[in-house]
């Protein structure tokens, strides 16, 4: 089983058209913005290849392709401030908000490497930090 960037670059050059060259760039951003963000492939069955998802202590958000967007969909976009109006899908959910991007629409790069900061800080807060270990004296 190949790894999941694997994945993910075999998806990119399988779409081989503005939508790989989209989900690319959207890559290239998530991982300028969290350094830390670990490359997953989920929901992988008979009737669907599988998704891309980026994670940082949880899921940030996914990389869907479609015939006519690129949808960033992140886990917890509800809970986010997005001052900039990025997310202009299932706006009407409880938990998830999802970003359309259309072929030829250009990207607010500094808003959503804020988003997806944000998302990571939400998904580490609470969580227990490791400990340090004592320092001699």
């Amino acid at each position: 089983m190949e790894s999941a960037s694997a994945s993910i670059d075999a998806k990119i050059e399988e779409l081989g058209d503005w939508r790989g060259n989209t989900l690319a760039k959207v890559r290239a951003i998530i991982h300028a913005a969290d350094p830390e963000i670990v490359e997953e492939w989920k929901w992988a069955k008979a009737t669907s290849p599988g998704t891309p998802v980026f994670s940082h202590g949880g899921i940030v958000c996914t990389g869907e392709t479609y015939k006519s967007v690129v949808k960033m969909t992140f886990a917890k976009g509800a809970a986010l401030k997005d001052p900039a109006g990025l997310f202009n899908s299932s706006l009407e959910g409880n938990v998830r908000r999802a970003i359309d991007i259309h072929e030829g629409e250009k990207i607010n790069e500094a808003a959503l490497k804020d988003l997806i900061r944000e998302a990571v800080a939400l998904n580490l807060k609470g969580k227990p930090k490791p400990k340090s270990k004592p320092k001699p004296r």
